[in-house]
């Protein structure tokens, strides 16, 4: 039975001050090295074949400190802006709370919680999923189906699109659901890629 973890990358910088990252290339803070290193701690019995992580730095220094921690430094590990972070467009850099103030609450709260709706030149959810989806189709479910355990590093919302997919969530279900930085999920699959086990490690 192959395992799939995803984790989301340790805080960031820019999660500390609360601003909207996107695809801006913040390294971790602190605490997210911290968070990292308890994630591979809680990782330290599993035996991956491969890993992928986005084209962000964040997700990458996590990916390493995991990796580093397990002692599999060595594994492939693949890296695409497929799985990168949703796009935020205009938002990107602004404090989420001054970003309140300048639009109202209600419309940041439908740029970041609605499935469908982006925020001015960014990306929603659905478009994220549109390209999160069929790299995880073509370059890492194959490798399941092949047996092999994968680690993936990435995003809340990147990583969001693709619990929907795994547990088939509806829109509104996965708009609900907290994706907690540093804390690796396993996926248990059966020979046809059915998930017969996900949890929280």
């Amino acid at each position: 039975m192959a395992k799939l973890v995803i984790v989301r990358h340790g805080q960031s910088q820019w999660n500390l001050e609360n601003r909207f990252t996107g695809w801006i290339d913040i390294d971790l803070s602190p605490a997210g090295e911290e968070e990292a290193l308890k994630a591979g701690e809680k990782l330290g019995n599993y035996k991956f074949d491969e890993a992928f992580t986005s084209d962000l730095i964040r997700a990458q220094r996590t990916l390493d400190i995991i990796l580093k921690e397990i002692n599999q430094k060595d594994i492939p590990v693949s890296k695409d802006k497929a799985l990168n972070e949703r796009m935020y467009g205009d938002l990107q850099g602004m404090n989420k709370d001054e970003c309140r103030k300048k639009f109202g609450d209600d419309q940041v709260k439908i740029w970041r919680r609605s499935y469908d709706t982006p925020p001015p030149n960014g990306e929603s959810l659905k478009d994220t999923a549109d390209r999160v989806l069929p790299y995880y189709k073509k370059y890492i479910e194959p490798e399941l189906k092949k047996g092999k355990d994968i680690l993936i590093s990435a995003h809340g919302n990147s990583l969001r699109a693709l619990i929907m997919y795994l547990e088939k969530m509806s829109s509104e279900e996965i708009l609900r659901t907290e994706i907690p930085t540093g804390n690796p999920r396993e996926y248990i699959f059966d020979e046809n890629l059915n998930v017969i086990s996900a949890k929280y490690i």
